[in-house]
């Protein structure tokens, strides 16, 4: 990042499905257009058992209150497609006027071979990018020091209010193999955190922001694999040329 040079670069222009790395752009959307000590009434679309058994969703309910800062640990980190549908509504009313604002943004960083119709990246033919497209994006998402500190977080606990009163906490872990010590980095790269994603249409993906032994950040992204383990290995080969 700092020399602002590309070491590697594949199909970096190829129309693909992003699966959930569309969260990164939620994330960024969200943090420039709200705050994060926001008090989120969790609304009856965002209730995790509107989702299918095979989407992950970080188990908040209709009527819950939490704030916009839980809501983005446990969007970025575990990846909770309901966490997505609680912010696109806190931050825009709806998703189809939070996919607006995604749009926008992302025709603002220049990221214009892509298309988003929600906040969660679950499949849709019209939700598509590029691997250019997320550079762009991760890009400026880094340049949030929030959003550093929580794809860095090794966990995150929340505090909520049920709609009854009731409080509870609910922990929430990284998605990404090389966190959850499922996969080990080369030795001179420290991972500093990312947003994976995974669909069928989309196939295993991983967004990182890395660093060498001299603290110099690299941003490595890889999509499509055709399984979690090659994922992870594909990528450590990548880090291993930094």
């Amino acid at each position: 990042m700092n020399n602002a040079e590309t070491d590697c670069a594949y199909n970096i222009h190829k129309k693909i499905y992003p699966a959930s790395t569309t969260k990164i752009l939620t994330a960024l959307v969200a943090l420039e257009n709200g705050n994060l000590s926001d008090t989120v009434t969790v609304a009856d679309e965002a209730d995790s058992g509107k989702f299918a058994a095979d989407e992950q969703t970080c188990g908040i309910k209709a009527g819950d209150q939490l704030t916009l800062e839980d809501l983005l640990n446990g969007l970025l980190l575990y990846s909770g497609n309901d966490n997505a549908v609680a912010i696109a509504d806190h931050i825009a009313g709806s998703t189809e006027k939070f996919a607006e604002m995604m749009n926008a943004e992302a025709k603002k960083l220049m990221a214009t071979n892509s298309h988003f119709v929600n906040p969660s990246g679950l499949h849709d033919d019209n939700h598509y990018t590029t691997a250019y497209d997320l550079y762009l994006i991760f890009n400026e998402c880094i340049k949030h020091d929030e959003f550093v500190k929580i794809i860095n977080s090794s966990s995150y606990t929340a505090h909520i209010t049920g709609a009854d009163g009731t409080k509870r906490d609910v922990k929430w872990e990284p998605t990404n193999y090389y966190a959850k010590g499922e996969a080990t980095p080369p030795d001179n790269v420290t991972i500093i955190g990312g947003k994976t994603g995974t669909t069928k249409g989309a196939g295993n993906c991983l967004i990182l922001l890395t660093k060498d032994s001299s603290g110099n950040p690299y941003i490595s992204i890889i999509m499509g694999a055709g399984s979690k383990p090659l994922l992870y290995q594909d990528m450590t080969s990548m880090l291993s040329k930094i």
